[in-house]
């Protein structure tokens, strides 16, 4: 059965992250996989051999696409956007958006004067778990969030903190989920941010615990949220929730004795197994398609961004609180 639509794309940039892209997209019908571009020629070449494509330079693939993937270091996000933008094709953005959130309202203004759509790429919007967490917290009365993306030193040299390159996740979701920003801010980190802490507060009363690390032996992405009603906990990696409450106690007789019950209940929502890249390329596209704004906007990745900056600042140098200032 055909796809209602198909559009023309590409990736540039395909190190690990960008070889996933070109995987994903490659097995979607609704795109067709024109080529890929890399400033390593060689990564390139192997990328597109792969896949049946082609290696392209970057203005032939700009000028042979509707959409592609940004997925190049963080420091040419700017740079090659630009030609995105320029060339008028849809682009979605591995996080951290910019290095500079200036900069990403630049481009932002920019994009929206040329109607090129945006989207930045925070996956976990994605992970079928969260999907399924966000059907459930609009009847909770929530308390707190917290988070914790802890993992051993990677085997490959990463520039971002563990705040820029791993918390920004958390703070994504934790914003997406309460629909606010935060109004104060402390953290503290160690080993220049390879481990670091963070306390939001909320407006509303509502507060979130969110601890990034690439020094623990053990790989861990839970996400708990503790409302009047039950505790939610979340797994990214297993793609489970589990909701705990407290049944109503009382009292039962037993051989003529009375005693007093009090269960904890644990509810387990079944949930579809879908790979989070694979869904979020396919919104993606949907959106270009549909002309509707995409899951994530770029000035989502302003945010996010804007505030791993601060905690990053806050674990590095000052301790001190930081009240955040409203736009």
């Amino acid at each position: 059965m055909q796809p209602e639509f198909q559009l023309d794309v590409g990736v540039i940039g395909v190190g690990s992250m960008g070889e996933n892209h070109t995987r994903v997209y490659n097995g979607l019908p609704t795109a067709n996989l024109v080529g890929v571009f890399d400033i390593d020629e060689s990564r390139a070449t192997a990328v597109a051999d792969e896949y049946g494509v082609s290696p392209v330079a970057l203005e032939d693939l700009l000028a042979s696409v509707d959409a592609v993937s940004v997925v190049v270091p963080t420091p040419t996000h700017e740079d090659v956007a630009t030609k995105c933008i320029d060339a008028g094709v849809a682009m979605l953005i591995e996080k951290p958006v910019v290095e500079d959130p200036e900069v990403g309202r630049k481009l932002q203004s920019e994009a929206r004067a040329a109607n090129v759509p945006v989207q930045v790429g925070h996956i976990e919007r994605f992970n079928p778990a969260i999907q399924m967490l966000e059907e459930l917290i609009g009847d909770l009365s929530i308390i707190s969030i917290s988070a914790e993306r802890l993992g051993p030193p990677p085997g490959r040299v990463i520039e971002d903190s563990a705040v820029l390159d791993l918390m920004i996740h958390d703070i994504d979701i934790v914003l997406s989920l309460l629909g606010e920003k935060p109004t104060r801010i402390q953290s503290s980190g160690v080993n220049g941010n390879r481990h670091a802490t963070a306390l939001l507060e909320f407006e509303s009363g509502t507060m979130a615990s969110l601890t990034a690390s690439r020094l623990t032996q053990r790989k861990v992405r839970t996400l708990t949220v503790t409302a009047e009603e039950c505790v939610v906990e979340l797994d990214y990696i297993d793609q489970s929730i589990e909701i705990h409450r407290q049944s109503v106690p009382e009292y039962v007789a037993d051989n003529g004795d009375i005693r007093f019950k009090h269960e904890s209940l644990v509810e387990q929502p079944r949930i579809p197994n879908e790979e989070p890249l694979r869904a979020e390329l396919a919104s993606f596209l949907e959106a270009i398609t549909s002309n509707e704004p995409p899951k994530v906007t770029i000035d989502d990745g302003i945010t996010a961004l804007e505030i791993a900056q601060q905690i990053e600042t806050l674990g590095t140098g000052d301790r001190l609180a930081a009240e955040v200032a409203d736009d």
